[in-house]
């Protein structure tokens, strides 16, 4: 390199040199520390006693691991695509030429970005069973009450239904993505006789691929973290996670392993596996969008 490439570079290392300082220690180290913790028995006090894999072997017989996997895929697996089918009909919705949309845009998306905690205690005085607006309205449209907070049944599909109030991000997001659809490709649908429905399923769909790929990795990534819903809502599961732990999510359970039972070392093997296992999904997910996700106007 020349005497100014070599200026450049260490002037550009300077000015980077607080991120990558951060990045190391803030984020490198303590992923490694979490590795080496995993292998060991340790309270938050005094020095870790190494046990080798004795962390994993226990996880494997813990029935709460088992249960809080079960709790956290169930969620994963109708949060992700419900909230993608959502954000696309809140996009559309956006979408639309009307007078004061910029308003429609805003109400629309409002709700997501209120904190989850307040969502959270607004969702326990929404659905309560007794004074509820939700038990209300199931009531004049002569449904039975839910309780959807008490009953093990309800719990977890209630928390995939509060997960949608934060549809409004990638709504936004998917808005962009019909803002980017040419024009002539609805004109020569139109052309050929293509209604609103045909035009939706085989051009809309098709050139959302993208942005649809990219909302199901965040939402696998959020759905795998879920915690602080069912936190607010068991009041921090001091002494079970809802009703028969029904709201005893992965990271809740690596939380209370880590801060309430003081075992640093089994909470570091618990979020190794959840590393493992989203690095699984991911992996298996772009693998399969190989065949249905289409880029630019191919």
């Amino acid at each position: 390199m020349t005497k100014t490439e070599k200026r450049n570079l260490r002037n550009g290392l300077i000015f980077v040199s607080p991120w990558i300082v951060g990045f190391l220690c803030l984020q490198v180290y303590p992923i490694l520390y979490s590795l080496r913790l995993s292998f060991t028995r340790y309270s938050g006090f005094g020095k870790p006693v190494s046990v080798g894999l004795e962390n994993f072997r226990t996880l494997i017989q813990d029935p709460l691991f088992t249960k809080s996997l079960y709790n956290t895929f169930f969620y994963t697996v109708w949060a992700v695509p419900l909230g993608v089918v959502v954000a696309i009909l809140i996009a559309l919705a956006m979408n639309q030429r009307v007078r004061e949309v910029a308003v429609y845009r805003a109400i629309l998306y409002l709700p997501s970005i209120l904190p989850l905690f307040a969502l959270s205690f607004v969702w326990i005085v929404f659905s309560n069973p007794r004074f509820g607006l939700l038990n209300y309205i199931l009531q004049g449209l002569g449904l039975p009450i839910i309780d959807f907070i008490g009953n093990p049944v309800w719990t977890k599909p209630s928390i995939v239904l509060l997960a949608q109030l934060g549809a409004g991000g990638p709504a936004l997001i998917f808005l962009a993505g019909l803002r980017g659809i040419p024009r002539e490709l609805y004109e020569s649908a139109e052309i050929d006789g293509a209604g609103a429905m045909r035009s939706f399923w085989s051009i809309t769909l098709p050139m959302l691929t993208p942005v649809i790929l990219y909302d199901i990795i965040l939402g696998l990534s959020m759905g795998l973290q879920v915690f602080t819903q069912a936190y607010i809502i068991t009041s921090g599961g001091v002494n079970m996670a809802g009703p028969n732990n029904s709201l005893l999510f992965y990271v809740f359970y690596i939380y209370k392993n880590a801060f309430q039972y003081t075992r640093m070392g089994y909470a570091s093997a618990l979020v190794w596996v959840l590393f493992v296992i989203s690095m699984i999904l991911a992996l298996s997910v772009f693998k399969w969008a190989r065949s249905w996700v289409h880029y630019g106007n191919e």
